[in-house]
């Protein structure tokens, strides 16, 4: 049959077509999609229509039926015009709130990356040490950070000690006395103001740089010892392994970490931005949850135009490593 084939066409005849085996890569991505699949069903589904609609009553007026049930009542900007340009505190807050944030971020980095490198090095007790920087992170969360702020045990024995023997952060800054330390180096007093609140901060600062800390961890131990061994062979110091090594190779870490901490720092139940617009939403006042809403939606691309400039500033540094 398949001679008769030949001679009639003049060609071989095709008994089977092998199909092309798919690459390891097409699936890795489709065991990807089947696993995003859940989550971008309920985001479609369930995220979608509640974000349409607070963007929709951002601009409008809730207006209640006698029937029961409520109307939207389209107004424009004029929820806008009135977090803006009426209302005196959301304008202040804002500023306030990013100045913070600013002297925040950076510190956060600086100190999860410093620690990172200390507890990277081969000592006595390095897990315990690392446990240590992480138990403010677990405290902080959920149920354990709402008991701790309704704490009345707390709050009665800090109302009994004298203001005069407090331990706060600005009685540690006139013990060490930063501010005279930097005067007689001749150094800026804006860079004395910055260093003077990132010390008052500290204990702030401290508790938010547990999850950066293991990311940066994470990134250190994901370096080769075989090229620390290059470096020492060749006579380099430990300054220049940490610049010329350390420093690129833990650069992607950097941006995550940049990227996290600013998102981490903007949504965070204590950020008074924050707290400032669930006090307007939890007014009495006429139209205040529509207010609240647009004061969140300009918070809201604020935050996104503040991840843009830091990714874009931090990825143009960040070094990554070829693997070919």
């Amino acid at each position: 049959m398949n001679a008769e084939a030949k001679l009639n066409t003049g060609k071989p005849a095709v008994i089977g077509k092998k199909t092309k085996p798919k690459s390891l890569d097409s699936r890795k991505a489709r065991v990807g999609y089947i696993f995003v699949a859940p989550f971008l069903i309920v985001f479609l589904l369930v995220y979608v229509p509640i974000v349409f609609e607070s963007i929709q009553y951002s601009f409008s007026y809730i207006v209640t039926r006698n029937s029961g049930g409520f109307d939207l009542d389209f107004v424009g900007f004029d929820n806008y015009n009135e977090a803006l340009f009426i209302n005196p505190d959301f304008i202040q807050t804002l500023t306030s709130g990013i100045k913070q944030l600013v002297i925040d971020i950076p510190a956060i980095v600086i100190f999860s990356l410093f620690i990172a490198v200390v507890l990277n090095q081969k000592m006595v007790g390095r897990t315990v040490f690392r446990a240590i920087f992480f138990i403010p992170v677990i405290l902080a969360t959920g149920i354990i950070e709402q008991i701790d702020i309704s704490n009345a045990m707390m709050e009665s024995m800090e109302s009994t000690i004298d203001t005069g023997a407090s331990s706060s952060a600005s009685e540690i800054i006139s013990v060490v006395d930063v501010q005279s330390l930097f005067t007689n180096m001749a150094v800026g007093t804006q860079l004395v103001q910055y260093v003077v609140q990132i010390v008052n901060d500290i204990y702030n600062i401290v508790n938010r740089s547990g999850v950066q800390m293991l990311i940066f961890l994470a990134g250190l131990q994901s370096i080769s010892p075989a090229i620390y061994e290059s470096c020492t062979v060749e006579g380099a110091t430990a300054w220049e392994t940490f610049w010329k090594i350390t420093f690129p190779m833990i650069s992607p870490m950097i941006l995550v970490n940049s990227i996290y901490t600013v998102i981490d720092s903007f949504t965070s139940s204590s950020n008074q931005v924050m707290s400032f617009i669930s006090t307007v939403y939890e007014d009495t006042a006429s139209h205040s949850r529509e207010i609240a809403t647009a004061m969140s939606w300009m918070y809201f691309m604020i935050v996104i135009l503040i991840i843009a400039a830091v990714s874009a500033l931090v990825s143009a540094y960040v070094f990554y490593q070829r693997k070919d």
